[in-house]
């Protein structure tokens, strides 16, 4: 027997491999960041030795300021060109992005770690164990943070680890506001309350209890830093603080083209706009992280 009741098909989704597809891609994901980080750092870094075409601290003087391919005077054998000393452009900023991997996570895996660490105690302990443990962060946050790392460096000397220092040493105190800010309100919820009636250590409730419910914020908050370092990396350098030379650096490279920046402009700009795209892409990345693991802004 016939009803009136009418049953609502499901309407046809669009396909993803036509431009509206595409563009909705595009839209939901973060596939140029994606891109730009897998093929500009993540990628050359790991596979310097296979793509690379020459040794990045060796050159031809007889090939140098070889102009890019497509200009008069250039040739297939140095894409990007070469600096002054003849050393291959793409060769040292393919070598540029490992120096820049290696430094942007390890400082944030140290300066993480300690931040993290020390902004669970200060919300769990509180008391004066939180007014210190603040009163050192708000003395960090005072400091202009080149003038201290330049005097971190001078001290020490440009290298490898005293950037890698220099770098957890500036980053510990944003992991530990933040930490430290969203500790506070899970604290006082039930199931820590009942972990503590329970008998549970302060380590335990610290860091199986509190910590996991923070594990969001200090994803998206490692993306973030991850331009910052590499930023932060590539000024150092370029002042002749950071990665010594002749480390092919991509501040470094910068520094090395600021003489030749009318003649040779190749040697300055092909590592900057690596250092703008990674700069960039980690950014997008952090804010797409923070919108997909924030239920708040999930619900917007």
């Amino acid at each position: 027997m016939a009803t009136g009741t009418t049953i609502a098909l499901p309407g046809k989704r669009p396909s993803l491999l036509g431009p509206a597809g595409i563009w909705r891609i595009f839209r939901r994901y973060p596939v140029f960041p994606l891109f730009v980080l897998m093929f500009v750092l993540v990628l050359p870094a790991i596979f310097a030795n296979v793509i690379s075409p020459y040794d990045p601290l060796e050159g031809q003087l007889s090939t140098r300021l070889s102009p890019p391919f497509w200009m008069a005077g250039g040739t297939t054998d140095h894409l990007l060109g070469t600096d002054k000393q003849g050393r291959d452009i793409l060769t040292r900023i393919i070598y540029g992005a490992r120096i820049s991997l290696m430094i942007s996570i390890t400082g944030i895996l140290i300066g993480g770690t300690i931040g993290t660490t020390l902004g669970l105690c200060a919300a769990y302990f509180g008391g004066w164990v939180d007014a210190i443990i603040m009163r050192v962060v708000d003395t960090f946050l005072s400091m202009p943070l080149i003038l201290l790392a330049l005097v971190v460096v001078a001290v020490f000397g440009p290298s490898f680890f005293t950037v890698i220092g220099v770098v957890a040493s500036l980053l510990w105190v944003g992991y530990t506001r933040q930490v430290r800010g969203e500790s506070l309100s899970i604290k006082s919820l039930d199931f820590v309350a009942r972990a503590r009636v329970a008998g549970a250590t302060a380590p335990r409730i610290m860091f199986r209890h509190i910590l996991p419910n923070v594990v969001n914020t200090i994803i998206v908050l490692a993306t973030l830093e991850m331009g910052s370092v590499i930023l932060l990396e590539s000024t150092l350098s370029f002042l002749g603080a950071g990665i010594p030379r002749p480390n092919p650096s991509w501040g470094v490279m910068v520094a090395d083209g600021r003489d030749h920046i009318i003649a040779a402009w190749w040697i300055a700009l092909f590592p900057g706009l690596a250092i703008m795209m990674v700069v960039l892409s980690a950014n997008l990345m952090g804010d797409w992280l923070r919108d997909q693991l924030d239920p708040k802004l999930r619900q917007v």
